[in-house]
């Protein structure tokens, strides 16, 4: 009779095990190979390559090891993925990591919209050897001296050449070196029926061209703009002189950015300022359109200079405490030394990792793709992107000045930022 009864009693639990593993649950997944599988999403920013390659990376993870399941889901570029996850979280369903291009650092974890990593940073210290991060890069990874993120697809503006175009005009494809260089290459090239440069206003390369006259965009408590300065101004006068005289083209609209890509592309301009996330394409675009191509440090006034950009990975806050060590273990494995060397050989984002950057895997790489090492050493003279709640904002208000002082002749530069200036102070002293 008691074996009866434990055999009877046996089969009901096991059947209430099986009916617990089928059960739907927001953080889990069906059994596998008799374990509940912790299922997190994972949302991030733009498509093409550089979608492949984060794709390639998630299935890598999925197949690394049998407790976690990472689904990635496209969310658009940096400000539609931004808006979706704070949309997300204010609906109770955000992704667990996400994302964040690295200026909006300080407004998620400010609003407590991300978990702070320094506990797991400090756990895993052998694992994740914060050391071993590029110094350059780690700027915008703390708020407030505590760490919300680790840097993944990095990047920095970079000076893209097409060398067949200034051979063709007579020019040393090694230049140009300073603004003083690029003015006059614009003009030889317009003497040639060539426009030098496309490009867009964009706040990014803005930022370079500040730091390049030895300015800053915020003052240092960030309490105010620092852009209508001499160095701030000094920029923006430059642009307005080579647009005005026929050497470079302001792009505008929406699609602003692409169509300076285009010209650069088609040949239509001899240079582009860039990502480093496009040196993959760029030369991919040179081959199939049968020119030289070559990528150079953005060119010096005062001194180089140049912002970093891309993306971090973050947590988002209010998981459960399995969620946060699937996100974990996601974030580990995405920034580690393989997989660095991985995005950075199949898009062109700068590897993160100084023993990347020492492997003979790219040390080769790079002696045989010169493109992609230029970034790694303009790092030399990087800077971190201001992290204020408002600068977000900010920046779309300069990026406006910017375009209305080239465009309209009746507008100063300084007027122009003046303006941009009192606004951007009202945000930045809330």
């Amino acid at each position: 009779m008691f074996k009866k009864m434990s055999l009877l009693t046996l089969a009901a639990l096991m059947a209430v095990s099986l009916a617990a593993c089928g059960k739907d649950s927001a953080s889990t997944s069906s059994a596998a190979e008799g374990k509940d599988k912790i299922t997190i999403k994972y949302w991030y920013a733009f498509g093409d390559k550089i979608e492949e390659a984060k794709l390639h990376l998630v299935d890598e993870f999925n197949k690394s090891q049998d407790r976690y399941k990472v689904i990635g889901e496209h969310q658009g570029n940096y400000d539609d993925l931004h808006a979706k996850v704070q949309a997300a979280f204010a609906a109770g369903n955000a992704p667990a990591v996400s994302d964040l291009e690295i200026a909006s650092t300080g407004v998620f974890a400010n609003s407590g919209m991300l978990e702070e990593l320094t506990p797991f940073a400090e756990r895993d210290k052998d694992q994740v050897k914060m050391d071993d991060f590029i110094k350059g890069l780690m700027g915008n990874a703390y708020v407030n001296d505590k760490l919300y993120g680790l840097p993944f697809m990095r990047s920095t503006p970079i000076l893209y050449k097409n060398v067949s175009m200034l051979k063709e005009a007579g020019l040393n494809p090694a230049g140009p070196k300073n603004w003083q260089e690029f003015e006059q290459y614009a003009r030889v090239l317009k003497e040639k029926g060539k426009t030098a440069i496309s490009m867009p206003a964009d706040i990014w390369f803005y930022e370079g061209f500040v730091a390049q006259s030895g300015g800053q965009m915020l003052s240092d408590d960030g309490k105010s703009a620092a852009f209508n300065s001499p160095e701030g101004v000094a920029p923006v006068e430059f642009w307005k002189k080579l647009s005005m005289d026929g050497l470079m083209k302001i792009t505008v609209g929406n699609e602003a950015g692409a169509n300076a890509d285009k010209d650069w592309a088609n040949q239509l301009s001899a240079f582009k300022f860039g990502s480093t996330a496009g040196v993959s394409a760029a030369i991919e675009i040179a081959k199939g359109n049968n020119f030289e191509m070559a990528t150079a440090f953005m060119p010096a006034n005062k001194s180089y200079g140049v912002p970093t950009g891309g993306c971090q990975l973050v947590m988002t806050s209010k998981l459960s405490d399995e969620e946060k060590e699937a996100a974990w273990a996601f974030i580990k494995f995405m920034t580690s030394k393989e997989n660095t060397i991985y995005q950075h050989k199949h898009v062109g984002y700068l590897p993160t990792r100084v023993s990347a950057v020492e492997s003979e895997e790219l040390q080769q790489h790079f002696k045989e793709f010169p493109q992609y090492k230029v970034a790694v050493d303009q790092l030399e003279y990087a800077r971190p992107r201001p992290m204020e709640n408002a600068y977000p904002e900010v920046a779309k208000i300069v990026r406006s000045s910017i375009e209305k002082a080239i465009l309209d002749p009746n507008v100063t530069p300084q007027e122009a930022l003046n303006e941009a200036a009192e606004k951007a102070n009202s945000l930045l002293k809330k």
